[in-house]
């Protein structure tokens, strides 16, 4: 199936699926856009699901010049998706800031969402110093360092084709308002996510890379975010950066599968 596309309130949202089955929906983190999942959706395909891989809006083939990129209207883009293939339920999986969507679109329309999965969520609000909060200005202004930025995520292994993708997700953000969305979906914004996990009634997965540089402690970031839910597991993918879909993706799939089998019915 090619590119799809739902229209959202200021713009529209593209997405495209592969496989039959119930549905899980794929959500990546900032800058990014759907190709991150490349790896694991024909992983999920074989295990009988049919997968969604979402471009967040302002990035990948998705509309850019959203007036907000806040998680909770993230979350709102991956439940119109869902509507737009049937109504699901689904099983959303965001990836690093998506991680935060998922949470308010489960909370927001539980009826549409059967469980959720967190890959690198941030529970804490970072405080940087100074000089990291200048190098963030900089490479968050930058398509050309933003992805220097991106290949120090891979601190053990790269995808063989990681080159590639990123020459061309760079090239995605040299497009107008790419650079300002890939700001958007990291900046504050309140009601952080966190206060909204307690409200999650479906089943949570949080999937957490151990060498992930992201986090000074990875294992102790992974537990914060499962200790936030009613009925959550924490897994760690050994050797994983911050994109263990991409870094170790058969890795990553064995643990999502047994939690698709719960909240999928499969």
């Amino acid at each position: 199936m090619g590119v799809s596309f739902v229209e959202r309130p200021g713009g529209r949202i593209a997405y495209e699926v592969h496989g039959q089955g119930p549905l899980v929906v794929l959500s990546h983190g900032m800058g990014e856009n759907r190709g991150s999942f490349r790896h694991l959706v024909p992983l999920l395909v074989e295990a009988g699901y049919r997968v969604a891989a979402v471009d967040v809006r302002g990035h990948g083939a998705s509309s850019a010049g959203w007036p907000t990129y806040a998680p909770a209207e993230v979350g709102a883009d991956l439940l119109a998706v869902v509507r737009d293939l049937g109504g699901g339920p689904a099983t959303l999986v965001g990836s690093s800031s998506s991680a935060a969507a998922v949470v308010f679109a489960a909370t927001d329309a539980p009826e549409l969402v059967s469980g959720i999965v967190q890959i690198g969520a941030f529970v804490g609000q970072a405080k940087p110093n100074p000089a990291l909060r200048l190098a963030q200005f900089v490479v968050l202004r930058s398509p050309r360092l933003f992805g220097a930025f991106h290949r120090t995520l891979f601190p053990v292994r790269r995808p063989a084709d990681d080159t590639a993708y990123r020459k061309a997700m760079v090239a995605t953000l040299r497009e107008p308002g790419r650079m300002a969305a890939t700001r958007g979906v990291v900046a504050p914004v309140e009601p952080h996510w966190t206060t909204r996990a307690p409200q999650v009634r479906q089943p949570v997965l949080v999937l957490m890379g151990t060498k992930d540089p992201d986090f000074p402690d990875p294992g102790a970031e992974a537990r914060a975010a499962r200790r936030l839910f009613a009925t959550a597991e924490a897994r760690m993918i050994d050797d994983a950066g911050h994109y263990p879909h991409a870094d170790s993706p058969a890795a990553t799939a064995a643990p999502l599968v047994e939690f698709l089998a719960v909240t999928a019915g499969a």
